[in-house]
């Protein structure tokens, strides 16, 4: 089975550490994520290699979560590794430009299950997309009102 491959890229008008900060600071990260979507600690909170995190999708009985450990990280770069009805990894990485920072946010991933792989690629593929799109947007907003 192929991974499948999202990636989107914005460019920001604030510091690579300021954008860092928006996907490394707890805070400032439910400031932008997906209010459907909630990020707890598993312990404490950190982006340091072998960290973990539960995300959380906040449907009311169900509330399936995906956990995650941070398998790679540098400065301005995130890697989450996650495992569960979706398998992959969530890249986050900063890239210095002239006008300010490109943000780069790689989600690839499998699916082991086929009916949760079917149903995902029929009804939520392209709204994750979008909204991995929106999430940028809002990341952006919010990183240039810490500049």
């Amino acid at each position: 089975m192929e991974p499948q491959v999202f990636e989107q890229s914005i460019l920001i008008q604030a510091s690579a550490t300021n954008v860092e900060r928006c996907f490394t600071d707890l805070k400032l990260m439910h400031r932008w994520l997906n209010p459907a979507l909630r990020c707890e600690p598993i312990d404490h909170w950190s982006t340091e290699v072998g960290s973990e995190s539960r995300f959380v999708i906040q449907i009311p009985v169900l509330q399936p979560a995906l956990k995650s450990v941070v398998a790679e990280r540098q400065p301005g770069l995130v890697v989450w590794q996650f495992e569960g009805f979706f398998k992959g990894r969530d890249r986050w990485e900063c890239k210095p430009e002239d006008r300010g920072t490109r943000l780069i946010n790689r989600f690839e991933f499998e699916i082991p299950n086929a009916i949760v792989r079917f149903g995902f690629n029929q009804f939520a593929a392209k709204w994750t997309q979008e909204d991995m799109q929106a999430q940028l947007r809002r990341l952006k907003r919010v990183a240039e009102t810490l500049s």
